[in-house]
């Protein structure tokens, strides 16, 4: 049988991946580059606010200063997460070959799209009364958070036994343990001064280990 016909993450063997294809790679790069960038920057427009004294999701509340900013994170992130789930998932031999780490990092990316469009009253966590909307936010940003945790050990569980993706497994773990104690902190003292800087790095190690199979995806050439 010839050689170009044996298929790798749905393309022919030696064949060059798409712009397209390649963009979908590095948009698990992007999205939480772009996120990242978001709240960095919210967090300093907040009048009368220390930087890190507000949520990431009070940064875009009804109230905060600039919500756009926030709320063009969220949305940018979400969308990367969808498709860069779909280029994963044809890096890794289709669906049911890819395991389920495709989907998982797709649902959380649906979800994050969710929580930033219904979102947050108040600036703070003690603004006043709370509208349906951000119970829902509540809701839907905790399940986010739980798939965002899960991601990266499921990832690692399918890329372990492939040499393409040696190296990986482990920090990919590392994150979503370290990640998962510091989220549990988070929402055990909700109101501590120093709880937003702890979301910040619980969220930031899920998505800097989705951000390095993004780029190792990339430079491998998509599949």
């Amino acid at each position: 049988m010839d050689g170009r016909r044996q298929l790798s993450g749905g393309q022919a063997a030696g064949a060059r991946p798409g712009a397209g294809t390649r963009a979908a790679a590095l948009a698990g790069l992007a999205g939480p580059a772009a996120f990242t960038a978001a709240w960095i920057a919210a967090s300093f427009l907040q009048p009368g606010e220390q930087v890190f004294a507000v949520q990431i999701s009070g940064l875009a509340a009804e109230n905060a200063r600039y919500p756009w900013i926030m709320i063009t994170g969220f949305l940018l992130l979400g969308g990367g997460a969808l498709a860069f789930g779909a280029a994963l998932r044809r890096a890794l031999g289709g669906w049911p070959a890819s395991g389920p780490a495709p989907a998982v990092i797709q649902a959380a990316g649906v979800l994050t799209i969710a929580a930033g469009l219904l979102r947050r009253d108040h600036l703070l966590l003690a603004g006043g009364p709370e509208s349906w909307h951000n119970h829902a936010h509540d809701v839907i940003s905790a399940a986010a958070y739980l798939l965002m945790v899960a991601a990266p050990v499921l990832l690692a569980r399918r890329l372990r036994p492939d040499p393409r993706w040696r190296g990986l497994a482990v920090p990919l773990v590392a994150a979503a343990v370290v990640s998962a104690a510091l989220l549990a902190a988070f929402y055990g003292l909700p109101h501590e001064p120093w709880d937003g800087l702890l979301q910040r790095i619980a969220v930031s190690l899920p998505l800097a280990a989705i951000a390095t199979v993004s780029v190792r995806l990339a430079r491998s050439g998509c599949g």
